[in-house]
């Protein structure tokens, strides 16, 4: 049999297998600091908290079904939302839009938006159709009444009687 001084030799071997030596303590006096450090959220997410707490203080309720918003700017763009997020407080005349947002000019959205066009835009529309029908814009061509008095059979280059090679060595 094993004497003592083995098995207390063994338990030795045994106990820093296990924990890792006979000076591995896990907390209290005399241990290492945590070398870890802590990650703070990025100031992002900090911001979307500090929105979102101050929208509950507010009492903003999430409004579902609205498919487009569309922002007219002063200088003839339009800051247009599609499926955005929308809240409102009306007790403090809040409204916010979230989401994915395009800055386009007002032509490109022309015939959806219409309905939605107050006096200061349709003065712009007036004025886009005037110069769209003077030949001013250009790509413009496939609006009605845009470049009517040109003929479009100006590239075409004409027919040649006969045979194209002789036509063409010449």
């Amino acid at each position: 049999m094993a004497t003592e001084a083995e098995i207390a030799e063994a338990r030795k071997k045994m106990i820093a297998k296990r924990i890792g030596g006979a000076n591995a303590q896990t907390g209290g006096k005399g241990t290492a600091r945590r070398k870890k450090k802590s990650t703070s959220r990025s100031s992002a997410a900090q911001s979307d908290a500090k929105l979102s707490t101050t929208l509950k203080k507010l009492g903003a309720t999430n409004i579902p079904g609205i498919e487009e918003v569309n922002l007219f700017k002063d200088d003839g763009k339009v800051v247009h939302f599609t499926n955005p997020k929308v809240q409102a407080s009306i007790g403090a005349n809040t409204y916010v839009v979230s989401g994915n947002s395009e800055t386009k000019p007002l032509q490109d959205l022309l015939p959806s938006i219409v309905s939605q066009l107050g006096m200061e835009n349709l003065s712009q529309l007036q004025n886009f159709a005037s110069a769209a029908q003077a030949g001013g814009m250009p790509g413009m061509g496939g609006m009605p009444g845009a470049g009517a008095d040109d003929d479009d059979d100006d590239d075409v280059p004409d027919l040649v009687d006969g045979n194209f090679e002789e036509v063409s060595e010449k």
